[in-house]
């Protein structure tokens, strides 16, 4: 009796041990996939204005009836970080929060804009209050969308004060909204840029 449950003690330890190197050897592995994998920036379009174009200077008026310049030679403001949405656009929903916290972050240089489009005015005016970004410039906008070629949502768009387009691309994520901040900031178009001109 005393010998079978050594044996099995034994079988035991080694068995542990033998996991044990295997979640070392993984471990490892996972290491040097994140090392190899690039970072996943916003998907840049290809049509539509040029990162580094001056803009066309677009006035749209908010839902709240306020008038705004959008694009255009700026005037040396903060930069407009606008997110294009929709009320039917369910990931858009999710990503509005998010971008309010990022954007609040970054207060003292950035101003965040919501854009649209579509002719239900109320369905509009009820998804702001559901949002809760009533605090926000809100635009319905068929013009604004159709300048900067948003095909899918959600989709942002950041230019300077000088009414330079310093960024763009499908956001779905914090890190791609994060990747349009960032790419502005290195002076490259996107993320994938970069990390090609670090290799």
């Amino acid at each position: 009796m005393l010998e079978t449950v050594l044996i099995s003690s034994i079988i035991q330890w080694v068995i542990i041990l033998i996991l044990s190197v295997m979640l070392f050897a993984l471990t490892r592995q996972v290491g040097i996939l994140h090392e190899r994998v690039a970072p996943a920036g916003a998907l840049q379009p290809t049509s539509g204005p040029k990162v580094g174009e001056i803009t066309e200077k677009i006035r749209v008026t908010s839902l709240d009836g306020n008038e705004f310049d959008i694009g255009g030679s700026g005037d040396g403001q903060n930069i407009k970080f606008i997110l294009f949405i929709s009320p039917t656009c369910p990931v858009c929903k999710e990503l509005v929060p998010t971008a309010i916290a990022l954007i609040g972050s970054e207060a003292q240089r950035m101003e965040l804009f919501f854009a649209s489009d579509g002719e239900n005015m109320q369905q509009h005016k009820s998804y702001v209050t559901d949002l809760e970004i009533t605090d926000y410039p809100y635009f319905v906008s068929e013009r604004l969308g159709l300048a900067y070629q948003v095909s899918k949502l959600p989709f942002a768009v950041l230019i300077d004060g000088d009414g330079v387009l310093r960024s763009k691309g499908l956001v779905n994520t914090r890190e791609h909204m994060e990747s349009l901040i960032e790419a502005m900031d290195t002076g490259v178009a996107t993320v994938q840029e970069y990390v090609g001109l670090q290799s």
